[in-house]
């Protein structure tokens, strides 16, 4: 299988762990409008690097995702070698598309991102790739 197969498929079995898990909490299910749009990303780190990326996610970037109007779902990596070594796997979502690209356009923008953004690849970069899939609900999704 080869290496953009097996992202493609790890991507598509996390859309549905995410579903999935947030299926436990039905009163925060039910409270989400059923316009809101998925992002599925998956993100690759150089050699050794995924440590630091996973603490650029949980020191700032996660937060700065609230800031501009994101959604934290949910994230992973995955268990299995060789992605368990160099793979970031998480979705979020937005009101919509349109409101996606604002976020995204404001999160990039962001003087504080940038600054983190710079401030930790002092020692190199720490993502050599990005998968990004926008999702919607299917109607018999519990979650919308």
């Amino acid at each position: 299988m080869t290496r953009r197969a097996l992202v493609s498929t790890v991507t598509v079995f996390v859309a549905g762990i995410a579903v999935g898990a947030l299926l436990v909490q039905p009163r925060a299910v039910a409270a989400q409008s059923n316009a809101r749009v998925f992002e599925l990303r998956t993100y690759t780190a150089p050699e050794g690097k995924l440590g630091e990326l996973q603490a650029r996610f949980r020191n700032h970037t996660t937060r700065i995702f609230q800031k501009h109007g994101m959604t934290n779902v949910g994230y992973w990596v995955p268990q299995d070698a060789p992605l368990s070594q160099n793979t970031l796997i998480y979705v979020i979502s937005h009101p919509s598309r349109e409101a996606a690209k604002k976020s995204w356009a404001a999160f990039q923008a962001d003087p504080e991102w940038q600054k983190v953004a710079a401030d930790t690849q002092v020692n190199g970069r720490i993502v050599q790739g990005v998968v990004s899939v926008f999702m919607d609900a299917t109607d018999y999704s519990p979650m919308k």
